[in-house]
């Protein structure tokens, strides 16, 4: 069974940056479609960004040109790097990975901006 650990939230000011990183361990995790969430206490799970196993990434409008998600060579890590953090960029955020019609999240790290 593939598990997912998040690490990297914390406490940031308006402006500032963090690095959110996701390993994924288990048989056959690496190189999927790997994704990150959001959720405000309240409100629907929302999609920040992802990355295909071709490489290919896609962002949500909200966070374009201002995150980067990556993955590392052995495929079962990846990183989203946040810069220019806003107060309404404040969540829980998920790590999240699609196996075939099957999906596994992580357990969340909170985000926190201070305006």
């Amino acid at each position: 069974q593939i598990q997912l650990v998040e690490s990297g939230g914390g406490l940031v000011q308006a402006g500032g940056s963090l690095r959110l990183s996701c390993a994924a361990s288990g048989r056959s995790s690496s190189f999927l479609t790997m994704a990150w969430y959001r959720q405000v206490p309240g409100h629907q799970r929302d999609f920040v960004a992802g990355i295909y196993p071709n490489g290919i990434t896609k962002y949500s409008d909200t966070v374009k040109g201002r995150f980067s998600i990556s993955r590392d060579n052995a495929g079962k890590t990846i990183s989203l790097q946040m810069n220019d953090l806003q107060p309404n960029d404040t969540a829980v955020y998920y790590c999240n990975l699609k196996l075939g019609l099957g999906e596994t999240w992580g357990q969340g790290t909170q985000v926190t901006v201070s305006s």
